[in-house]
């Protein structure tokens, strides 16, 4: 394998990751309450766990459950290649994580598309129809399409509540860098996760960055496009890596997989919408 193709797969996907963070300040997550913040979490917390317990019924290795969850609670293709970086590799990883990639991004699309339609029906207002298309849409372009595509007001409750999502990568992947290390313990092996990933370090700097206002808005927004670039080149490298004949023979429980997350997020979220809205 070329070493540029492994530099992209590895590397740039972890800057592309870290460079996340300049889309997020704290205001922002702070600014939809505290109540909408932990029902968010709780969200997050409960589509991987349901990953995890599809991903078993279907015969799945566990770490696909964790992936394709994540990847639907947080922030889709972005997520997907974060949780990959911190998941024990195995002949299969370079497929599954691409799969996953192609799925929630087909799947956000879709719910672009549908969502709009779906919270008129339900008679939901500006505000109430930004935060289900921010709290349930998989990847940050397609909620910001979907919610401006409402109204102004829509698609900038939609882009804060995508936002927070995003934040909570940083404790997602604390939390399974800890759970995979542990794991790799009791069966007696040396686990190469690191307890704290440089990206979600970097991650964290970047948030503070962006929300102190240390530089200027058209560095900012620079070096967020610069993200973008990178974690599409790590996709692409991901794809020279991974032959199209296994991406074929991934069968249907993936599928249904990210199927049955994302109606449960979806669930989720309108069920706080009516709880605490």
């Amino acid at each position: 394998m070329p070493a540029g193709v492994e530099f992209a797969a590895k590397k740039v996907l972890r800057f592309g990751v870290a460079l996340l963070g300049l889309r997020i300040t704290v205001e922002e997550m702070s600014s939809l309450g505290w109540e909408l913040l932990l029902w968010v979490a709780c969200g997050i917390a409960l589509t991987i766990g349901i990953g995890m317990l599809v991903a078993k019924l279907l015969g799945r290795r566990i770490q696909f459950g964790v992936l394709t969850g994540g990847s639907v609670a947080i922030c889709g293709a972005s997520a997907a290649l974060a949780i990959s970086a911190i998941l024990p590799k195995h002949p299969y990883s370079e497929r599954n994580t691409l799969f996953t990639v192609i799925a929630v991004t087909t799947f956000s699309t879709i719910a672009m598309i549908i969502y709009p339609i779906f919270v008129k029906l339900l008679g939901l207002d500006d505000v109430l129809a930004g935060i289900f298309i921010g709290g349930t849409i998989h990847d940050v372009a397609q909620v910001v399409g979907a919610g401006y595509s409402i109204s102004p007001q829509a698609g900038e409750f939609a882009t804060i509540t995508k936002l927070l999502r995003v934040a909570l990568l940083v404790p997602v992947i604390l939390v399974l860098s800890l759970y995979f290390r542990r794991q790799a313990g009791d069966d007696g092996e040396k686990s190469d996760i690191p307890l704290l990933p440089f990206f979600v370090i970097g991650f964290c700097v970047c948030v503070a960055i962006n929300s102190l206002e240390l530089l200027p808005v058209a560095v900012t927004e620079s070096l967020s496009g610069l993200s973008s670039w990178a974690l599409v080149s790590a996709v692409a490298a991901l794809g020279v890596k991974t032959s199209v004949k296994k991406l074929f023979t991934i069968g249907y429980e993936p599928i249904l997989m990210v199927v049955i997350e994302t109606v449960a997020i979806a669930l989720w979220v309108l069920l706080g919408i009516y709880l605490l809205g």
